[in-house]
């Protein structure tokens, strides 16, 4: 797996962010698209927040921009590239026909999200604050293996070195498999605070997510009101939407997750699946039904045939061990933890999904 940054550069990087984001609620007339004095900049957006400060703005943000004021993403990437003065000028005609509020995040000066005015703020800091005591004070021989905060999301990745289990029937001897578990938050409304089911194989020290269990809260909180022809700027010492019990719940999902029964029952099936063989006559065809069933791209699908062959376990355990190997060698953090999460979607395949993969020709 991916390792991330340690410990102590997670949590000061997530105290600057603390200090350096600002999140405005924003009326169809306070906000619009400028030209830069350079061309190559594309656009920024202005708000009327009474200093016409003018922000760059990131790619997610522009792909939720687009994706609100109904303009394809080619077009609107095009556009961009090519025509950004036609970019600003259609999107801020539909700007100003939008009677709706809006949500607008900024870091470092930069817009990085544009959210609904119901988004509910839960920031990384206070998941950190809640997650990380609950992790050390838990009494378990607990050891955070992976912790990382991107762009889009916070992830910790956390085992638990007393629950231990060994898949029985693999072709790596003593293959042991630890308990543990994921807590991910997106600021930028790309998902719920999230705990999950981690598991650390230690033989290979590949990581898979298990998606089907655990706890997910949406950032859907309470509407925020501002008159339309201003940008409010929302103070964090006035945070009404903020729901404690959310982050209660993730310390208490936190603590449910690590059980050794679950954890054993988890592992045995992963051992009656050392059984279920890939019974296509040529591996790569299988491989390519997998890859257009969970969307991996040209480097990844040949990355897992790869790993398969050389890993010489032709079982649907071994698939699921190539995907998660070829996790390590993904381009970021976030597509790392996005091929863990198919590893475990591979143990939890229907049979009969698993049947037209294996018998792929």
């Amino acid at each position: 797996m991916k390792v991330g940054r340690t410990l102590s550069e997670l949590a000061r990087e997530v105290e600057r962010q603390a200090g350096a984001k600002r999140d405005y609620i924003v009326g169809a007339n306070a906000l619009q698209f400028e030209l830069p004095p350079e061309p190559a900049a594309g656009v920024l957006m202005a708000l009327q927040d009474g200093s016409r400060q003018q922000y760059p703005v990131r790619e997610l943000a522009h792909r939720q921009i687009g994706e609100r004021i109904g303009i394809p993403a080619r077009y609107y990437d095009r556009m961009l590239r090519e025509a950004p003065a036609l970019l600003a000028t259609n999107a801020n005609h539909w700007f100003a026909a939008d009677g709706e509020k809006r949500m607008v995040r900024t870091l470092d000066g930069h817009v990085r999200a544009f959210l609904s005015n119901r988004y509910q703020r839960i920031d990384n800091h206070e998941v950190a604050e809640v997650v990380l005591p609950t992790l050390m004070e838990s009494g378990r021989d607990l050891q955070i293996v992976s912790c990382e905060v991107t762009e889009r999301r916070l992830y910790i990745k956390a085992t638990d070195r007393s629950i231990v289990a060994e898949v029985k029937g693999s072709k790596r001897v003593g293959d042991l498999v630890e308990a543990g578990i994921m807590i991910t938050n997106s600021e930028v409304g790309l998902g719920a605070v999230q705990v999950s089911p981690f598991l650390n194989f230690l033989a290979c020290l590949n990581g898979m997510v298990i998606n089907k269990a655990g706890m997910r809260s949406a950032h859907i909180g309470t509407r925020h009101d501002v008159d339309d022809s201003v940008a409010r700027m929302l103070a964090d010492d006035t945070r009404a939407v903020l729901d404690r019990g959310v982050l209660l719940k993730v310390r208490d999902t936190v603590r449910a997750l690590l059980d050794e029964k679950a954890h054993r029952e988890r592992v045995d099936r992963m051992s009656e699946q050392t059984a279920q063989r890939i019974e296509a006559p040529n591996p790569a065809d299988a491989i390519e039904l997998l890859a257009n069933d969970f969307a991996l791209n040209e480097g990844e699908r040949g990355g897992v045939l790869r790993h398969l062959i050389e890993g010489g376990d032709l079982s649907r355990f071994g698939l699921m061990n190539a995907v998660t190997r070829t996790a390590a060698d993904a381009d970021s953090y976030d597509r790392a933890t996005e091929l863990e999460s198919i590893g475990g979607r591979i143990l939890d395949l229907p049979a009969r999904d698993w049947n037209r993969i294996a018998n792929a020709a």
